[in-house]
């Protein structure tokens, strides 16, 4: 069983940084990807950015440029740096895997976190 637990969410103001953490427990190798999903209320979830076993990365247009996805391997563990955030990124942002390697925003992930809110105010 894959467990996926997100942290670093929090409030800031506009132009701040955050760097959201997102721990792997249980067997999950090999081929992979990896990837960040905000959902904000009454809307639907979406991609932020994902990252595969390969390196390979993806990121939204809506962030490109001011988020960054990562990870350390020898700590199985996903990061979002998010620099010059805005309140439209506020949002609980979702940490996901799946063992479908191919780099991708969508979001057909098989495991997921319980998310971790991230409220910009201007």
């Amino acid at each position: 069983q894959v467990q996926l637990v997100e942290s670093g969410g929090g409030s800031v103001q506009a132009g701040g940084s955050l760097r959201l953490s997102c721990a792997v427990f249980g067997y999950f190798y090999g081929h992979y990807c990896m990837g960040w999903f905000r959902q904000a209320p009454g809307k639907e979830r979406e991609g932020v950015a994902a990252i595969a076993s390969d390196g390979s990365t993806i990121i939204a247009n809506s962030v490109k440029g001011r988020f960054a996805i990562s990870q350390d391997n020898a700590k199985n563990t996903l990061y979002l740096q998010m620099n010059s955030l805005k309140p439209e990124d506020s949002a609980m942002y979702y940490c996901a895997a799946d063992y479908n390697a191919y780099v991708r925003l969508g979001t057909d992930f098989r495991y997921w976190g319980q998310g971790t809110q991230v409220t910009v105010s201007s």
